[in-house]
């Protein structure tokens, strides 16, 4: 692909990914078909700090890990109250993380 426009996807979709990841998602990205661009811009990425906002309000239901896509870790946080809720705050740190890593794993599909 250009250089041009992978270098501003990555500066449009930085907060999606990881700084140690954005290096290796640029490479990717120049490596990459332009047939593809299509694809890779329509890839639906979550925000980090909407997940964030989210985990606080409701994640002792587990929505925060249905909106990301890790359904069974939902289903435990919403049949376990969220690990009586201990789990649910110790997602409050770990979701941002969490929602870099899928995000990376959706752009890879395309990649």
């Amino acid at each position: 692909m250009d250089s041009q426009k992978v270098d501003m996807y990555m500066m449009a979709n930085a907060k999606f990914f990881q700084p140690s990841q954005i290096n290796f998602i640029r490479e990717r990205l120049l490596a990459a078909d332009d047939s593809k661009w299509a694809m890779i811009n329509s890839a639906d990425l979550k925000e980090p700090s909407t997940m964030l906002i989210i985990s606080i309000l409701a994640g002792g239901l587990g929505i925060d890990r249905f909106m990301i896509g890790d359904t069974g870790l939902g289903v435990g946080k919403l049949l376990t109250a969220g690990g009586c809720g201990i789990w649910a705050i110790v997602d409050w740190f770990l979701i941002q993380d969490a929602t870099r890593q899928k995000n990376l794993e959706k752009i890879q599909l395309y990649l």
